[in-house]
């Protein structure tokens, strides 16, 4: 396929007046020279370099007797030039090579550069001849010449009077009359009575005509715009014997191309369109097989006045048709008319400021096949799958006079499915750069292939053949030159397996061959195996193990292949197993362009009578001028069975006779692997046909392998559209991968004046681009239109694992709902309540329906909802699935759609299920939606939240800025952060302008009410961590609502409870006690004092009190050993608290074996930890070491240590305290405090009991409740013995406020002394697990140092969390 690549080139015209510019331009048949006119001049250049050989120029005297020339036509061996002139003369010019072996242009080469001066033909492959031209016969016709046609071995020249004249090349009429049109009998078609109509008026000619050989016959344009197709009824070229046809309807051709692959002819007409005509092949008659047309979607502001056609020419290889209009632009178009590109749009039409650029205006165009830019020597990949390699080519608009084709093959590789990056990814091409060596002499490059793995490339030039390995990036070209000179590849080439299989032309021998060569061997003939063939190949394919070829007397050869090892050499050998003629049916052999050996049959495996049948069902796939024919294997006699067959002499089935199976076909594509999952896609046959789209091939299968109903059709031929040029087709992905021109402006470089030449101004760079097209919905669609429901589900549920699955759906629901909903005429049987049945089927129905409306105008939407169900109970489903997202979705959708009331009823039940699954973002958007609907402000509708958003720090920001740890002084806080107070007094964010502004409002009374009903029931669950995420992420006010709600829901009404719920919420083990407590060194009186020095030394020394702290946290930073801690302790500790057996394995020592089965989850997993055991241990033994401790001594603190939840718990649990003790509801201090085991708290806490007052309810409260903890951990949980044993003191005192204030029935403030140090056996337990840099706060003291410390730490340990944007755990 030929796209534009590059900028065009430009060629230089050898000075002269601007009246001697040139105007036409015409290639010689074989497209080494072309010849280009001006009005006096006659010039031959060489193709490649583009070079100018020789110019004839007209002396003025004659030049006046002649006229100016108008066109010229070579003789089909090259050797002369017919010019006809304005005047009625044609100039017959020789070209002849004087000067014997002298070339113009040689190459030069540096020396001893290893170059091919002694290769055969190389002189005429490398050099620009010397040519002469000289006018040798001079022809007057009496009448202005229309056109010039060369046809065989006469010239046919039509004049202005009437006339067509058949002329000798040698200038002479053979004594042959001119034939009069008027004598020409022209009909609809060729069957009707002889005696057609007369062309019955004087002044009739014809004005541009071209012949056709395979049709054998003139297309025509006369001068009134009619058009037709003028034929010899026998080989005699006389007036009696020719006969005209012509199509009723077309009145305004203005000029014709024809096509001799596909047998289409293509008139330009005034309109600006394109009508391409073929012949029927039984009557004779003109049928328009389609337009080529710009449309007003992708054209609106030029598709009706480009003007008339100026010109129409087909490509070398009759791929593609190019045309341009008076107008100016140049277009191209697909065979069957699928638009390539139109440089009326875009890039070529604007430049970068907007501002509109003169068209180009294109005089002359010849399809001379000419590379000259990027892509004539390479090759683009495109990462895909098919089944037989196409030659797509690409072509590049040449100068303004010259556009001419690059040809560079796109292989289309076979590549299996590979993941969404190379399918949908990147748009570029992976470019193989030909070795230069080979294109040196044998450029250009006519085919390519690439074997199924895509790791190797074969390219085949002029003479012989390379190839390219992806792997090693290294070329392998003929060790010997003259074996690569000696053979001509006529019908391509192919891979099977490692091995490259070719068709060939042997020159030396004269004979056709077909070859073998081994692509690991070297390049030799010495390795290939070969077989004599008795006729040209043109075509060559394989399939499995067999290799197909179609020859020129229009016979198909199948041939097995086999790998053969004899001796070092590996080979493969070839032996002919079948020959089929189709002389019969194909007219001539130059018309096949594709033939295919495939396993798609009409029937499918189910109602074969032997399934490997199925399996080995061989047809041949023959494209012949873009008809499909098939020719199955007859399996209606006699079947040979398997084992009566001798391997070596495989008996096959003979073909049944052809069947058409489409028309218009420009690719095919089928694949012979197999996948039970996908059946449909793999045994589906997939065809290009241009304008029309593309079209598949389906089977159908009955359902759990039921039997078929015999009347039903097996297979199903479906069409559908396509916004890319199709390339390759991947069958698994449901893709089509093609190609696209993309363009880029330049322009901007350049200022206006200096912009006049400028080649980067005039056109933008054309890039070809790679891109895919999903089009499974289209099939899926056209299933259901036909009412195969069932045939649609097997093939969507056998997809449902593509990533791009859903959006086949939306695409399917979008498109029917577009074209229903907005037809002008009522639909008889409309379409989208079947499809929305359909995707029901499916668990994202919900998602789909909603995804479409939400991208659908709201006019469509009661269309939509009356064919999918009431919006209102897609919403409660939503619910139900937990679907919130989706349930948000619908929300906008009911706000439009219904009245306030009942969006704020449904935003309410969405709201309170998004609170309760702490779904922040989504509770955010609710409440910016009630307040809208509230203020009526409902023209800001929610985005749907499609994944979290990073833009909710509001919440967070609240957090941080409380996380200061307890010690912190107001006054060390750093710049930036707010103080304490202030931070508690007010929340900061967006989230928290809610509750300043505008209060007083109904609607933000109600939200609110909402969020303390929230609140409330989290507080009787005992669900703390997920209040303070609620109260965080919400900018929840829960200082003030927590002083309201004191005595009511803030009440702790079960201690016991409370604390194991804590305990389980922030992951935090219960304390269990330790073996050294029973029998261990830790009982004798020196570990006793090490306890008290530390306890003592809180207040006197920080220094080494911070040290271990912050030893502690970052032990705890690394929490890789707090994944797995949930479980294990609540095995453990219940286990402990059971029976006597459990408090052996406690009394003996830690490192003990017996010892490392009981201990507890903590402790083992802190041990695995090696950066604890290497690096931060190793800080606390230096900070210990004035202390000497023994190894079990440390062993007894590291327990002590891994008995703490993790770092971020810790820092929760504080920020808890905090809150609670603002608000005043002690009695949750009070359990918070014994979860972190500091007596510290619970000293603050009778601190505040005794100089303010403090409700005696909630006294009470914490008296019982504390004796409840007390008799709790006598029966399950001794672990927290020891603390409670030291805070006794505190409890008693207590006690007696509590029994005072109960005798006094008034509560009067006790001032207390200080409190008495603790010295208990078990203090060092309070230390042990004090938190992380916390000196309880009336002991902040010493160096200012400390705290600054101590205040990075915290920093560092409060940024961590926030690093990785996840909300489960959002208090850090």
């Amino acid at each position: 396929m030929y796209f534009l690549s590059g900028w065009p080139k430009r060629l230089l015209w050898p000075l002269g007046s601007p009246a001697e510019a040139p105007f036409h331009v015409q290639s010689d048949p074989q497209r080494t020279f072309f010849a280009v006119l001006a009005p006096a001049r006659l010039s031959i250049w060489y193709s490649r370099p583009s070079v100018l050989i020789v110019t004839y120029k007209e002396p003025a005297k004659s030049s006046s007797q002649f006229g100016s020339y108008k066109e010229a036509e070579w003789r089909p061996d090259s050797t002369m030039i017919a010019v006809s002139t304005a005047n009625g003369y044609i100039l017959f010019f020789h070209i002849t090579s004087t000067r014997g072996d002298k070339y113009l242009y040689e190459p030069v080469y540096p020396k001893g550069s290893p170059q091919m001066k002694g290769t055969p033909h190389f002189k005429e492959e490398q050099c620009a001849p010397a040519l002469d031209l000289e006018m040798r016969k001079i022809l007057d016709l009496q009448a202005p010449i229309m056109s010039l046609q060369s046809v065989l071995e006469d010239l046919l020249v039509a004049t202005s009077d009437g006339l067509l004249h058949l002329i000798h090349w040698e200038g002479m009429t053979n004594g042959r009359k001119a034939i009069n049109l008027c004598t020409v009998p022209f009909s609809v078609d060729l069957q009707s009575s002889r005696a057609g109509s007369f062309l019955g008026f004087a002044d009739v000619h014809i004005r541009d005509m071209e012949y056709c050989a395979t049709l054998d016959g003139f297309a025509v344009v006369f001068n009134d715009g009619k058009v037709g197709f003028i034929t010899p009824v026998s080989s005699r070229f006389t007036a009696e014997q020719l006969h005209g046809v012509w199509p009723q309807d077309v009145v305004d051709g203005t000029c014709v191309a024809v096509n001799n692959k596909y047998r289409l002819m293509a008139f330009g007409c005034a309109s600006g369109s394109v009508q391409v005509y073929t012949i029927d092949n039984t009557t004779g008659a003109m049928l328009l097989s389609h337009k080529l047309e710009l449309t007003a979607k992708q054209y609106p502001d030029i598709w009706n006045k480009t003007g008339a056609v100026k010109l129409v020419r087909w490509s070398p290889d009759n791929s593609v048709v190019i045309v341009t209009w008076e107008y100016g632009g140049l277009s191209l178009w697909s065979v069957f008319g699928a638009q390539l590109i139109c440089t009326l749009g875009g890039d070529f039409a604007y430049r970068s400021d907007g501002t509109k650029k003169d068209p180009l205006k294109i005089n002359s165009m010849s399809n001379q096949e000419q590379v000259l830019l990027q892509g004539e020597d390479r090759l683009y990949l495109n990462c895909g799958e098919a089944s037989q390699t196409q030659n797509p080519r690409s072509s590049s608009a040449r100068r303004e006079h010259k556009p001419s084709r690059e040809k560079s093959p796109f292989a289309d590789g076979g590549l299996e499915s590979q993941g969404l990056s190379t399918l949908l990814g990147h748009r570029h091409w992976h470019v193989v750069q030909i070795s230069s060596i080979y294109l040196e002499s044998n450029w250009p490059i006519r085919f390519s292939a690439i074997d199924k793995l895509g790791q190797n490339i074969a390219v085949v030039g002029k003479f012989g053949f390379a190839h390219y390995s992806l792997l090693t990036k290294k070329w392998k070209l003929f060790g010997n030159i003259t074996q690569e000179q000696n053979m001509i590849v006529t019908g391509g080439l192919a891979w099977w397996n490692d091995f490259i299989v070719l068709a060939c032309y042997n020159i030396s021998d004269h004979q056709e061959e077909l070859r073998v060569y081994l692509r690991t061997s070297n390049l030799d003939n010495a390795f290939a195996h070969v077989t004599k063939a008795p006729a040209e190949t043109l075509l060559l394919s394989v399939f499995r193990d067999m290799v197909i070829v179609f020859r020129a007397d229009c016979s198909i050869c199948l041939y097995g292949i086999e790998r053969k090892s004899d001796g070092p050499n590996t080979t493969a050998s070839i032996q002919v197993l079948q020959e089929v003629s189709m002389s019969r049916y194909i007219p001539h052999p130059f018309l096949v362009v594709s033939v295919t050996l495939t396993s798609v049959s009409t029937e499918n495996g189910i109602t074969l009578k032997m399934p490997q049948q199925a399996r080995d069902a061989e047809s041949i796939m023959l494209n012949l001028a873009g008809q499909l024919i098939m020719m199955q294997r007859d399996r209606s006699g006699p079947q040979i069975r398997e084992k009566d067959s001798h391997p070596n002499q495989r008996k096959l089935l003979p073909f049944c006779p052809p069947v058409v199976l489409a028309q218009s076909v420009e690719n095919v594509w089928t694949t012979c692997r197999a996948n039970k999952q996908k059946r449909h896609l793999l045994e589906a046959l997939w065809l290009s046909c241009g304008g029309a789209g593309m079209k598949v091939w389906l089977p159908l299968f009955p359902r759990d392998h039921r039997k078929p109903h015999s009347f039903l059709s097996q297979r199903i031929m479906l069409p559908f559209h396509i916004n890319i040029y199709p390339l390759a087709v991947l069958f698994e992905d449901a893709l089509v991968l093609g190609a696209v021109n993309d363009t880029l402006l330049y322009d901007s470089l350049y200022t206006r004046n200096s912009a006049r030449e400028q080649l980067e101004v005039l056109f933008p760079f054309c890039v070809v681009e790679r891109t895919s097209q999903i089009y499974l919905h289209h099939i899926l669609r056209q299933l259901l239109v036909r009412n195969l429901g069932e045939q649609a589900l097997l093939l969507a549920q056998s997809c449902t694992a593509l990533p791009y699955f859903p959006h086949v759906l939306e695409l399917m629901l979008h498109e029917v709902l577009e074209e229903e909903a907005t037809s002008r005429e009522p639909i008889p049987d409309p379409l989208l309540p079947t499809v929305a049945k359909f995707i029901t089927e499916f668990p994202l129905f919900l998602q789909t329906v909603v995804h479409c409306a939400r991208k659908t105008e709201y006019a469509l939407w009661n269309y939509l909802f009356a064919a999918v169900g009431n919006p209102k109970d897609l919403f409660e489903e939503c619910l139900m699935a937990q679907d919130l997202d989706t349930a948000a979705s619908y929300l906008i959708i009911l706000q439009n759609m219904e009245v306030p009331a009942v969006s704020r009823q449904h935003a309410t039940l969405l709201f309170n299920t998004a609170l309760e699954q702490g779904k922040w973002d989504l509770c955010r958007h609710m409440i910016r939606f009630l307040k809208a609907i509230g203020s009526g402000e409902s023209e800001t509708p929610p985005p749907t939240p499609t994944a979290q958003e990073p833009s909710s720090s509001g919440g967070f920001e609240f957090f941080r800025n409380r996380s200061i740890s307890l010690s912190q002084s107001a006054d060390t806080v750093p710049a930036g952060k707010f103080s304490l107070q202030k931070t508690l007094s007010m929340p900061s964010g967006p989230s928290g302008k809610r509750w300043s502004k505008d209060s007083d409002c109904a609607e933000n009374m109600y939200i609110d009410m909402m969020l303390w009903r929230h609140a409330r029931r989290l507080l009787e669950e005992v669900r703390l961590k997920d209040l303070g995420c609620f109260a965080a992420q919400l900018g929840f006010e829960l200082i003030s609502w927590l002083c309201k709600e004191r005595t009511r829901a803030a009440r702790v009404d079960n201690f016991v409870i409370a604390l194991k719920r804590l305990h389980k919420d922030f992951l935090w083990p219960l304390p269990i006690i330790p073996a050294s407590s029973l029998s261990s060194p830790f009982k004798n009186g020196k570990y006793r004092t090490v306890g008290e020095q530390l306890l003592k030394s809180q207040s006197a020394d920080p220094f080494l009190n911070l040290e271990i702290d912050s030893g502690v946290s970052n032990v705890q930073r690394s929490q890789s050993w707090f994944g797995n801690i949930g479980p294990t302790h609540h095995e453990i500790d219940t286990a402990s608290s059971h029976g006597p057996q459990m408090q052996d394995a406690f009394l003996s020592p830690l490192s003990n074996k017996a010892g490392d089965e009981c201990s507890i989850g903590s402790a083992t997993d802190l041990t695995e930890s090696s950066s604890m055991v290497d690096g931060d241990w190793t800080m606390v033994d230096e900070n210990f070491s004035t202390l000497s401790l023994t190894q079990s001594e440390l062993e007894h603190i590291s327990m002590e240590l891994a008995s703490k939840g993790p770092h971020k718990s810790q820092v929760q649990l504080r920020y808890l305290l905090h809150i609670f003790m603002e608000a005043g509801c002690l009695d949750w201090c009070i359990v918070i405090g014994l979860i972190l085991r500091e007596s510290s708290i619970i000293n603050q806490i009778l601190v505040i009991i005794q100089s303010s007052e403090v409700d005696g309810e909630m006294l009470q409260n914490i008296k019982t409740g504390l004796h409840a903890v007390d008799r709790w951990a006598s029966t399950d949980c001794p672990g927290y013995k020891p603390f409670l044993n030291i805070i006794k003191p505190q409890l008693q005192k207590l006690s007696e406020i509590t029994e005072e204030q109960v005798q006094l029935e008034a509560f009067q403030p006790i001032t207390a002394g200080k409190t008495p140090e603790q010295t208990s056996p078990r203090a060092e337990e309070s230390r042990g697990s004090s938190g992380h840099g916390s000196i309880p706060q009336g002991e902040v003291g010493g160096s200012s140092m400390v705290s600054r410390k101590e205040e990075d730490t915290t920093q560092a340990e409060e940024e961590e969390p926030f690093q990785d944007g996840t909300y489960d755990c959002c208090v850090s």
